[in-house]
């Protein structure tokens, strides 16, 4: 299906996970579905780069305009493409380091920005979400995914991480806010509660978001309930969303929800009652990243009217500062300036993320 048999279509707010490596008839079905504006990659859609290349040209071509496209490719844990791309360190190695040279540590993490990034463009993927900006303080789903418990370290080291991707050409999104690395639970499995007050997550874990609201694109939402602020998830919550975020932040990007399918995003009921509570509540596009939970909220009897997400999605696409084959070659730099820098930290015990 050429992009041309959809003249004038509109993209929907419901980015969603394919099932494999080639979009089948299936997935390209549900992907020019009118609630669907875009697709979430993970390692179950990689083999190889050429396989990769194929997948997304089969996604740009599916529908016009062309579904953006996103991935989580922070470094460590979560890398999705990994075969073939720079092995990128958790952020928390880049933390580590600051204590020990500062000025290395924020150079680091712009050339980490930049490389992700830049390879991510180079192989046609708009989007990939980071950094994460919550706080390394107990949760067992955070830890070294973000780059310190100490605010002042992350806004440092996310403002270089975040000029490094906008230099080669790639929005950013902070995650998750308002913070959810200040409490043990994981969200993906079990309901999660931040039992602090207002003042102290204001004091701690909304700092860098606030610091940072200016520079950041997009942001993605934690679902964590902080009952001493709302009794919603703050993926849910008109309060953390419209009058916290939006007015008391002065925020003006983009609002993603995290996956929907997650544990601790179900108390909303079903997917398009989760959907449309996000929706509701200031959220500009909603994630449903398992290809069976996808389809069972685009079948739903009200899924096509979940909203025109077009101009939103216009604001994220990917746009390489150089062509694809400029790109290539910026890239091959970059990865011999990350292995000396590789080498920096492994001298420092950062071997565990290799």
């Amino acid at each position: 299906m050429a992009s041309g048999d959809h003249p004038g279509s509109t993209l929907g707010p419901v980015l969603i996970g394919l099932s494999g490596p080639e979009l089948d008839d299936e997935s390209r079905a549900r992907l020019c579905h009118p609630a669907v504006g875009g697709v979430v990659l993970f390692a179950r859609n990689f083999s190889d780069r050429d396989q990769l290349d194929r997948l997304v040209e089969q996604i740009r071509q599916a529908r016009d305009p062309r579904p953006l496209i996103c991935i989580d490719q922070e470094g460590g844990r979560v890398q999705r493409l990994r075969q073939g791309f720079t092995r990128l360190p958790p952020l928390g190695a880049l933390g580590r380091l600051h204590r020990e040279d500062p000025s290395k540590a924020v150079d680091m993490a712009y050339r980490h920005g930049r490389v992700m990034a830049t390879e991510m463009l180079a192989s046609g993927i708009d989007l990939s979400f980071a950094p994460v900006l919550d706080l390394d303080r107990g949760s067992r789903v955070i830890g070294d995914r973000a780059f310190s418990g100490d605010p002042s370290e992350v806004i440092a080291l996310g403002r270089a991480y975040l000029a490094g991707m906008h230099d080669s050409g790639m929005k950013t999104t902070g995650k998750h806010f308002p913070g959810h690395g200040s409490v043990a639970a994981d969200s993906h499995l079990e309901d999660v509660v931040d039992p602090r007050t207002g003042a102290e997550i204001r004091g701690s874990d909304l700092l860098p978001f606030k610091q940072l609201a200016g520079v950041l694109d997009a942001l993605m939402i934690a679902h964590v309930v902080y009952p001493h602020v709302d009794s919603q998830p703050a993926g849910y919550s008109r309060l953390w969303l419209k009058q916290i975020l939006r007015k008391e932040l002065g925020y003006a990007g983009v609002v993603f929800s995290d996956d929907l399918g997650m544990h601790a995003a179900k108390t909303a009921g079903s997917l398009e009652e989760r959907a449309r509570a996000c929706l509701d509540a200031g959220c500009d596009l909603v994630l449903v990243c398992d290809p069976g939970e996808a389809a069972q909220l685009l079948n739903g009897p009200a899924a096509h009217s979940l909203g025109d997400a077009s101009a939103v999605i216009g604001r994220l696409y990917g746009r390489p500062t150089v062509d694809r084959e400029e790109l290539a070659a910026v890239v091959r730099e970059r990865i011999g300036e990350w292995r000396r820098w590789q080498r920096s930290l492994e001298e420092l015990g950062e071997q565990s993320w290799a």
